[in-house]
């Protein structure tokens, strides 16, 4: 799965993802894929849009240099840590307060304090470079008229699914089943409803 951790829908995404695991024989790999990499230089976005996506690239840029440093074992702690302040938590909503989010998870996982320097957006460096590549695998999977989160099993991918609230036990199973059935399918693209309901954390 790959995730930005400011995307609420990623993160339904990924807890679903979770409840799959126990039901289905499932070996999940957290990759990063970016919001702020994927509207780079679109035109149309609202301000307040555009102010997340200035910020979006400090979460993302931890992730990949807490990876780079300490192993891929991070990522997924990583992400849990900043998404349950971020979504369930409605914390992030300032510059300040999504470094203080991220701040908060680094102690948490027991990873250096120091790597919030990396979020500060430095375009062409390392980190940058790094967390590109892994945005533009996920691009490759897919194509770039989708956000987040990706999905990628086999042969297979797709973005989404953009549910709430997340099923759980045998219903995310179906959901699995279903997702693999119609995204394998040769020449299936799209399918979709207006969407209603925000995201539903519990």
């Amino acid at each position: 799965m790959f995730f930005d951790p400011l995307c609420p829908w990623a993160w339904m995404t990924s807890r679903w993802l979770m409840e799959v695991a126990e039901v289905r024989n499932l070996d999940i790999t957290w990759s990063v894929m970016s919001l702020s990499a994927l509207n780079e230089g679109r035109d149309g976005l609202s301000e307040s849009y555009r102010g997340m996506l200035d910020s979006g690239w400090g979460p993302v840029r931890v992730v990949i240099a807490a990876a780079r440093d300490h192993g891929d074992k991070v990522k997924k702690q990583l992400y849990d840590a900043m998404g349950a302040r971020l979504h369930p938590g409605g914390r992030g909503d300032t510059p300040d307060d999504l470094r203080q989010v991220i701040v908060e998870a680094l102690e948490d996982v027991g990873l250096p304090p120091e790597l919030i320097d990396c979020a500060a957006n430095v375009p062409g460096d390392e980190i940058d470079i790094e967390l590109r590549a892994s945005h533009q695998r996920a691009m490759d999977l897919v194509g770039d008229e989708v956000g987040t989160p990706v999905v990628s099993v086999g042969d297979v991918a797709f973005f989404g699914p953009v549910v709430t609230p997340a099923p759980k036990g045998e219903a995310a199973g179906q959901l699995w089943d279903g997702c693999l059935l119609v995204a394998g399918t040769p020449g299936f693209y799209e399918i979709k409803r207006t969407r209603v309901k925000g995201p539903d954390f519990s």
